[in-house]
Protein backbone atom coordinates (compact mmCIF):
# COMPACT_ATOMS: atom_id res chain seq x y z
CA UNK A 1 0.00 0.00 0.00
CA UNK A 2 1.43 3.61 -0.64
CA UNK A 3 1.50 6.10 1.87
CA UNK A 4 1.28 9.36 0.56
CA UNK A 5 4.12 12.25 1.32
CA UNK A 6 1.23 14.46 3.12
CA UNK A 7 0.83 11.38 5.62
CA UNK A 8 5.27 11.62 6.49
CA UNK A 9 4.24 15.36 6.77
CA UNK A 10 1.54 14.77 9.23
CA UNK A 11 3.55 12.12 10.85
CA UNK A 12 6.35 14.88 11.77
CA UNK A 13 4.22 17.72 12.77
CA UNK A 14 2.59 15.43 15.67
CA UNK A 15 5.45 14.38 17.19
CA UNK A 16 7.76 17.09 17.02
CA UNK A 17 6.40 20.15 16.66
CA UNK A 18 9.27 22.15 14.95
CA UNK A 19 10.45 19.28 12.52
CA UNK A 20 9.30 19.98 8.61
CA UNK A 21 9.72 17.11 6.03
CA UNK A 22 10.09 19.76 3.19
CA UNK A 23 13.05 17.77 1.95
CA UNK A 24 16.61 19.23 2.40
CA UNK A 25 18.44 20.02 -0.77
CA UNK A 26 20.38 17.68 -2.26
CA UNK A 27 24.26 18.16 -0.47
CA UNK A 28 26.67 20.00 -3.18
CA UNK A 29 29.91 17.83 -3.97
CA UNK A 30 33.11 18.39 -2.99
CA UNK A 31 35.15 21.17 -5.27
CA UNK A 32 37.18 18.39 -6.17
CA UNK A 33 34.69 16.27 -7.20
CA UNK A 34 33.33 17.36 -10.32
CA UNK A 35 31.39 16.43 -13.05
CA UNK A 36 33.41 17.43 -15.42
CA UNK A 37 35.54 14.25 -17.18
CA UNK A 38 39.17 14.35 -16.23
CA UNK A 39 40.27 11.78 -19.05
CA UNK A 40 38.52 10.88 -22.18
CA UNK A 41 35.48 9.27 -21.99
CA UNK A 42 32.85 7.66 -24.81
CA UNK A 43 30.40 8.15 -21.76
CA UNK A 44 27.61 10.11 -21.57
CA UNK A 45 28.10 13.58 -19.61
CA UNK A 46 26.96 13.27 -16.17
CA UNK A 47 24.61 15.79 -15.18
CA UNK A 48 24.77 17.61 -11.60
CA UNK A 49 20.65 18.52 -12.83
CA UNK A 50 19.97 15.45 -13.24
CA UNK A 51 21.53 13.43 -10.40
CA UNK A 52 20.23 16.20 -8.06
CA UNK A 53 16.83 15.55 -10.05
CA UNK A 54 16.45 12.20 -9.15
CA UNK A 55 16.68 12.22 -5.31
CA UNK A 56 14.57 15.95 -5.18
CA UNK A 57 11.43 16.05 -3.14
CA UNK A 58 12.45 13.43 -0.97
CA UNK A 59 10.20 11.91 1.46
CA UNK A 60 7.90 10.72 -0.90
CA UNK A 61 5.53 7.34 -1.16
CA UNK A 62 8.19 5.15 -1.35
CA UNK A 63 11.12 6.55 0.50
CA UNK A 64 12.10 8.77 3.54
CA UNK A 65 15.71 9.78 1.99
CA UNK A 66 18.73 8.88 -0.11
CA UNK A 67 22.61 8.92 -0.19
CA UNK A 68 24.13 8.75 -4.05
CA UNK A 69 28.12 8.40 -4.85
CA UNK A 70 29.18 8.65 -8.67
CA UNK A 71 33.20 8.45 -8.73
CA UNK A 72 35.69 7.74 -11.97
CA UNK A 73 37.40 9.48 -14.45
CA UNK A 74 33.98 10.29 -16.52
CA UNK A 75 33.02 12.89 -13.68
CA UNK A 76 32.40 12.89 -10.27
CA UNK A 77 29.14 13.62 -8.10
CA UNK A 78 27.57 13.11 -4.81
CA UNK A 79 24.32 14.28 -2.83
CA UNK A 80 21.49 13.30 -0.46
CA UNK A 81 18.15 14.11 0.14
CA UNK A 82 15.34 13.10 2.47
CA UNK A 83 15.51 13.17 5.74
CA UNK A 84 17.67 9.99 8.64
CA UNK A 85 15.17 10.23 11.34
CA UNK A 86 11.71 10.97 11.12
CA UNK A 87 11.75 11.74 14.75
CA UNK A 88 14.33 15.13 14.38
CA UNK A 89 14.46 15.92 10.80
CA UNK A 90 18.11 15.06 10.99
CA UNK A 91 19.74 15.16 7.18
CA UNK A 92 20.92 11.76 5.72
CA UNK A 93 24.50 11.89 6.03
CA UNK A 94 26.64 11.29 2.83
CA UNK A 95 29.06 9.00 4.82
CA UNK A 96 26.10 7.01 6.44
CA UNK A 97 26.57 3.40 7.36
CA UNK A 98 23.58 1.06 5.70
CA UNK A 99 23.05 -2.62 5.30
CA UNK A 100 24.21 -3.77 1.84
CA UNK A 101 22.08 -6.35 1.90
CA UNK A 102 23.15 -9.07 -0.99
CA UNK A 103 26.48 -6.82 -1.77
CA UNK A 104 27.36 -8.75 1.16
CA UNK A 105 27.73 -11.91 -1.68
CA UNK A 106 30.26 -10.02 -3.59
CA UNK A 107 32.59 -10.39 -0.26
CA UNK A 108 32.10 -13.60 0.07
CA UNK A 109 32.92 -14.93 -3.31
CA UNK A 110 36.49 -12.98 -2.49
CA UNK A 111 37.14 -14.49 -0.01
CA UNK A 112 36.23 -18.16 -1.23
CA UNK A 113 38.57 -17.34 -5.11
CA UNK A 114 41.54 -16.00 -2.51
CA UNK A 115 41.39 -19.39 -0.82
CA UNK A 116 40.88 -21.17 -4.33
CA UNK A 117 44.01 -19.12 -5.22
CA UNK A 118 45.90 -19.92 -1.83
CA UNK A 119 44.53 -24.29 -2.62
CA UNK A 120 42.63 -24.01 0.17
CA UNK A 121 39.36 -24.64 -1.69
CA UNK A 122 39.11 -26.42 -5.34
CA UNK A 123 36.24 -25.38 -7.30
CA UNK A 124 35.94 -28.86 -8.84
CA UNK A 125 36.13 -30.65 -5.72
CA UNK A 126 32.66 -31.30 -4.37
CA UNK A 127 30.71 -29.94 -1.55
CA UNK A 128 30.43 -33.40 0.11
CA UNK A 129 34.07 -33.52 0.38
CA UNK A 130 34.38 -30.44 2.28
CA UNK A 131 31.77 -30.94 4.73
CA UNK A 132 31.60 -34.55 5.12
CA UNK A 133 28.02 -35.65 5.95
CA UNK A 134 26.37 -32.19 6.03
CA UNK A 135 24.26 -32.96 2.93
CA UNK A 136 21.91 -35.43 2.78
CA UNK A 137 23.63 -39.19 1.58
CA UNK A 138 21.07 -39.11 -1.91
CA UNK A 139 22.45 -35.30 -2.92
CA UNK A 140 24.39 -35.47 -5.72
CA UNK A 141 27.58 -34.15 -6.61
CA UNK A 142 27.60 -30.27 -5.66
CA UNK A 143 30.88 -28.80 -6.68
CA UNK A 144 32.42 -25.64 -5.31
CA UNK A 145 31.84 -23.30 -8.49
CA UNK A 146 28.10 -24.77 -8.57
CA UNK A 147 27.62 -22.43 -4.77
CA UNK A 148 29.75 -19.83 -5.72
CA UNK A 149 27.75 -18.92 -9.03
CA UNK A 150 24.55 -19.99 -8.13
CA UNK A 151 24.00 -22.98 -9.74
CA UNK A 152 24.16 -25.83 -7.04
CA UNK A 153 19.78 -26.04 -6.38
CA UNK A 154 20.54 -26.44 -2.76
CA UNK A 155 17.10 -24.66 -0.74
CA UNK A 156 17.10 -22.05 1.92
CA UNK A 157 14.18 -22.02 4.94
CA UNK A 158 12.11 -20.18 2.81
CA UNK A 159 11.09 -17.82 6.13
CA UNK A 160 9.28 -14.37 4.80
CA UNK A 161 12.23 -12.19 6.39
CA UNK A 162 10.62 -9.22 3.78
CA UNK A 163 7.36 -9.55 5.10
CA UNK A 164 6.27 -6.90 7.57
CA UNK A 165 4.34 -9.51 10.01
CA UNK A 166 6.70 -12.20 10.20
CA UNK A 167 9.59 -9.28 10.54
CA UNK A 168 8.00 -7.80 13.48
CA UNK A 169 8.26 -10.88 15.19
CA UNK A 170 11.48 -12.59 14.59
CA UNK A 171 13.78 -9.53 14.10
CA UNK A 172 15.60 -10.34 16.52
CA UNK A 173 15.95 -13.85 16.38
CA UNK A 174 19.24 -15.74 16.02
CA UNK A 175 20.21 -18.07 13.28
CA UNK A 176 23.31 -20.16 13.81
CA UNK A 177 25.23 -20.79 10.30
CA UNK A 178 24.12 -23.10 8.58
CA UNK A 179 20.68 -23.21 9.97
CA UNK A 180 19.21 -20.93 7.52
CA UNK A 181 19.22 -24.13 4.50
CA UNK A 182 16.47 -26.56 4.39
CA UNK A 183 18.08 -30.09 3.73
CA UNK A 184 15.24 -31.73 3.73
CA UNK A 185 14.07 -30.81 0.42
CA UNK A 186 15.56 -32.13 -2.42
CA UNK A 187 17.59 -29.79 -4.94
CA UNK A 188 15.95 -27.65 -7.37
CA UNK A 189 17.52 -28.76 -10.22
CA UNK A 190 20.49 -31.11 -11.08
CA UNK A 191 23.76 -29.08 -10.11
CA UNK A 192 25.46 -27.45 -12.98
CA UNK A 193 22.43 -27.47 -15.29
CA UNK A 194 20.49 -23.92 -14.58
CA UNK A 195 21.12 -20.95 -12.73
CA UNK A 196 18.80 -19.84 -9.49
CA UNK A 197 19.68 -16.69 -7.46
CA UNK A 198 19.44 -17.04 -3.63
CA UNK A 199 20.88 -16.93 -0.23
CA UNK A 200 21.21 -20.50 0.16
CA UNK A 201 23.93 -20.85 -2.08
CA UNK A 202 26.19 -17.72 -0.09
CA UNK A 203 25.46 -19.20 3.09
CA UNK A 204 26.67 -22.72 1.82
CA UNK A 205 29.69 -20.86 0.59
CA UNK A 206 30.06 -19.14 4.25
CA UNK A 207 30.24 -23.21 5.39
CA UNK A 208 33.03 -24.03 3.21
CA UNK A 209 35.14 -20.38 3.75
CA UNK A 210 34.92 -21.51 7.85
CA UNK A 211 35.42 -25.10 7.12
CA UNK A 212 38.69 -24.50 5.27
CA UNK A 213 40.23 -21.41 7.25
CA UNK A 214 38.84 -22.88 10.82
CA UNK A 215 37.98 -19.42 11.32
CA UNK A 216 33.96 -17.52 10.99
CA UNK A 217 33.41 -16.10 8.24
CA UNK A 218 33.21 -12.69 9.46
CA UNK A 219 37.18 -12.79 10.98
CA UNK A 220 38.23 -14.17 7.23
CA UNK A 221 36.28 -11.20 5.94
CA UNK A 222 37.63 -8.47 8.17
CA UNK A 223 41.15 -9.58 7.92
CA UNK A 224 40.79 -10.67 3.84
CA UNK A 225 39.23 -7.66 2.60
CA UNK A 226 37.83 -4.93 5.36
CA UNK A 227 41.49 -4.67 7.24
CA UNK A 228 43.70 -4.56 4.77
CA UNK A 229 41.57 -1.32 2.62
CA UNK A 230 41.32 0.53 5.42
CA UNK A 231 37.04 -0.02 5.31
CA UNK A 232 36.61 2.12 8.19
CA UNK A 233 32.70 2.10 7.93
CA UNK A 234 32.62 -1.32 7.00
CA UNK A 235 31.26 -4.43 9.78
CA UNK A 236 30.61 -8.09 9.21
CA UNK A 237 28.89 -7.34 12.26
CA UNK A 238 27.57 -11.20 13.44
CA UNK A 239 24.47 -10.70 15.61
CA UNK A 240 25.14 -7.34 16.66
CA UNK A 241 21.64 -5.54 15.95
CA UNK A 242 22.87 -2.19 15.69
CA UNK A 243 23.89 0.12 12.82
CA UNK A 244 27.25 1.91 14.72
CA UNK A 245 28.12 5.30 13.83
CA UNK A 246 26.23 7.68 11.44
CA UNK A 247 23.18 6.11 9.31
CA UNK A 248 19.75 6.62 8.08
CA UNK A 249 17.01 4.97 10.26
CA UNK A 250 14.79 2.31 8.33
CA UNK A 251 11.32 2.42 9.00
CA UNK A 252 8.00 0.59 7.75
CA UNK A 253 4.89 2.34 7.23
CA UNK A 254 2.07 0.57 8.30
CA UNK A 255 -1.48 1.51 7.67
CA UNK A 256 -4.28 0.93 10.97
CA UNK A 257 -7.64 1.93 11.06
CA UNK A 258 -6.09 5.11 12.99
CA UNK A 259 -4.04 5.71 10.14
CA UNK A 260 -0.42 4.97 9.53
CA UNK A 261 1.61 3.52 12.26
CA UNK A 262 5.39 4.44 12.04
CA UNK A 263 7.45 1.45 12.73
CA UNK A 264 11.76 1.96 13.28
CA UNK A 265 13.11 -1.33 12.02
CA UNK A 266 16.73 0.01 11.60
CA UNK A 267 17.76 -2.58 14.46
CA UNK A 268 17.75 -6.50 13.46
CA UNK A 269 19.71 -8.78 14.41
CA UNK A 270 21.60 -10.27 10.62
CA UNK A 271 22.42 -13.75 11.56
CA UNK A 272 20.06 -14.90 9.34
CA UNK A 273 21.75 -13.16 6.32
CA UNK A 274 24.83 -13.89 7.58
CA UNK A 275 27.08 -14.67 4.82
CA UNK A 276 24.82 -13.58 1.97
CA UNK A 277 23.50 -10.50 3.23
CA UNK A 278 24.73 -9.33 6.53
CA UNK A 279 27.42 -6.37 5.94
CA UNK A 280 26.77 -3.06 7.09
CA UNK A 281 28.83 -0.31 4.86
CA UNK A 282 28.84 2.81 3.70
CA UNK A 283 29.32 4.40 0.11
CA UNK A 284 32.89 5.10 -0.02
CA UNK A 285 33.76 1.91 1.19
CA UNK A 286 32.12 0.16 -1.38
CA UNK A 287 33.64 2.33 -3.85
CA UNK A 288 36.69 1.38 -2.57
CA UNK A 289 35.77 -1.85 -2.50
CA UNK A 290 35.11 -1.90 -6.06
CA UNK A 291 38.26 -0.29 -7.53
CA UNK A 292 40.52 -2.85 -5.30
CA UNK A 293 38.48 -5.62 -7.42
CA UNK A 294 38.13 -4.47 -10.90
CA UNK A 295 41.91 -3.59 -10.69
CA UNK A 296 43.12 -7.37 -9.09
CA UNK A 297 44.26 -6.17 -5.74
CA UNK A 298 42.02 -8.46 -4.06
CA UNK A 299 41.53 -11.82 -6.56
CA UNK A 300 44.21 -13.15 -8.66
CA UNK A 301 43.60 -12.50 -12.37
CA UNK A 302 42.49 -16.77 -12.88
CA UNK A 303 40.22 -16.00 -10.62
CA UNK A 304 39.02 -12.42 -11.06
CA UNK A 305 38.24 -13.45 -14.60
CA UNK A 306 35.58 -15.98 -13.32
CA UNK A 307 33.78 -12.91 -11.17
CA UNK A 308 32.91 -11.34 -15.15
CA UNK A 309 31.75 -14.72 -16.88
CA UNK A 310 28.03 -15.93 -16.49
CA UNK A 311 27.68 -19.62 -16.57
CA UNK A 312 25.87 -20.60 -20.23
CA UNK A 313 23.08 -22.19 -18.49
CA UNK A 314 19.29 -20.80 -18.10
CA UNK A 315 17.82 -19.09 -15.44
CA UNK A 316 15.53 -21.64 -13.26
CA UNK A 317 12.28 -21.10 -14.00
CA UNK A 318 10.26 -23.93 -12.14
CA UNK A 319 9.62 -25.61 -15.62
CA UNK A 320 11.19 -27.58 -18.00
CA UNK A 321 10.03 -26.00 -20.69
CA UNK A 322 12.94 -24.79 -22.59
CA UNK A 323 10.81 -22.13 -25.17
CA UNK A 324 10.46 -19.69 -22.26
CA UNK A 325 13.91 -19.92 -20.87
CA UNK A 326 16.20 -16.77 -20.07
CA UNK A 327 19.47 -16.67 -19.61
CA UNK A 328 21.82 -16.50 -16.85
CA UNK A 329 23.05 -12.66 -15.38
CA UNK A 330 25.34 -13.88 -12.85
CA UNK A 331 28.79 -14.86 -12.05
CA UNK A 332 30.51 -15.37 -9.20
CA UNK A 333 29.35 -12.72 -6.85
CA UNK A 334 28.50 -9.87 -9.43
CA UNK A 335 25.91 -9.76 -11.86
CA UNK A 336 26.37 -8.46 -15.32
CA UNK A 337 24.05 -5.69 -15.60
CA UNK A 338 23.26 -4.46 -19.56
CA UNK A 339 21.63 -0.46 -19.73
CA UNK A 340 21.25 0.32 -22.73
CA UNK A 341 24.60 -0.16 -25.38
CA UNK A 342 26.75 -0.54 -21.85
CA UNK A 343 27.66 -3.54 -19.89
CA UNK A 344 27.97 -2.61 -15.95
CA UNK A 345 29.08 -5.36 -13.32
CA UNK A 346 28.01 -4.80 -9.77
CA UNK A 347 25.36 -5.88 -7.07
CA UNK A 348 22.18 -4.55 -5.71
CA UNK A 349 20.98 -5.47 -1.98
CA UNK A 350 18.42 -4.94 0.09
CA UNK A 351 17.10 -5.01 4.10
CA UNK A 352 14.56 -4.04 5.20
CA UNK A 353 14.65 0.07 5.61
CA UNK A 354 17.53 -0.42 2.94
CA UNK A 355 17.50 -0.42 -0.79
CA UNK A 356 20.92 -0.09 -2.38
CA UNK A 357 23.12 -1.07 -4.96
CA UNK A 358 26.97 -0.73 -6.35
CA UNK A 359 28.09 -0.80 -10.22
CA UNK A 360 30.72 0.13 -12.30
CA UNK A 361 31.87 -0.09 -16.01
CA UNK A 362 34.60 -2.76 -16.14
CA UNK A 363 37.11 -0.22 -16.68
CA UNK A 364 36.35 1.78 -13.53
CA UNK A 365 35.63 5.19 -15.20
CA UNK A 366 32.18 5.60 -14.37
CA UNK A 367 31.03 3.75 -10.28
CA UNK A 368 27.63 4.45 -8.57
CA UNK A 369 27.11 3.50 -5.14
CA UNK A 370 24.07 4.27 -4.26
CA UNK A 371 21.26 3.44 -1.05
CA UNK A 372 17.67 5.28 -0.28
CA UNK A 373 16.12 4.12 3.12
CA UNK A 374 12.25 2.27 1.76
CA UNK A 375 9.25 2.68 4.01
CA UNK A 376 7.76 -0.43 2.39
CA UNK A 377 9.53 -4.05 2.53
CA UNK A 378 9.91 -6.48 0.09
CA UNK A 379 8.99 -4.15 -2.79
CA UNK A 380 10.04 -3.46 -6.22
CA UNK A 381 13.14 -1.40 -7.01
CA UNK A 382 12.10 2.25 -5.78
CA UNK A 383 11.34 4.60 -8.70
CA UNK A 384 14.18 6.66 -6.73
CA UNK A 385 16.70 4.00 -7.07
CA UNK A 386 16.11 4.26 -10.69
CA UNK A 387 16.08 7.26 -11.76
CA UNK A 388 19.14 7.65 -9.76
CA UNK A 389 20.70 4.59 -12.04
CA UNK A 390 19.30 6.48 -15.53
CA UNK A 391 20.56 9.60 -14.02
CA UNK A 392 24.44 8.31 -13.97
CA UNK A 393 24.49 5.58 -16.57
CA UNK A 394 21.52 7.06 -19.12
Amino acid sequence: MKTPRRTLAVLAATTVATLSLAAPAAAEPRARCSTTPSAPTSLPPLSAAKLSGAIDNLPDDEVTGALVQVRGSAGCWQGTSGVADLRTGRPVPQDGRFRIGSMTKVFTAVVALQLVAEGQLDLDQSVQHYLPGFLPADYPVIKVRHVLNYTSGINGVGVPHKDPAWFFVHRYDHWAPGSQLDLTRPLAFEPGTKQRYGNADYWLAGLLIEKVTGNTWEREVTNRIIRPLRLTGTTAPGADPKIHGPHARGYEAVETAEGTRWVDITEANPSLQWSAASIVSTAADLDRFLVALFEGRLVPAPQLELMFTVPDVPLYDGDDDPTNDQPAAHSFGLSRIPLGPLTLWGKSGDRPGYNNGMGATRDLSRRLVYSVNTIHMGGEMPAAAQRIIGATFS
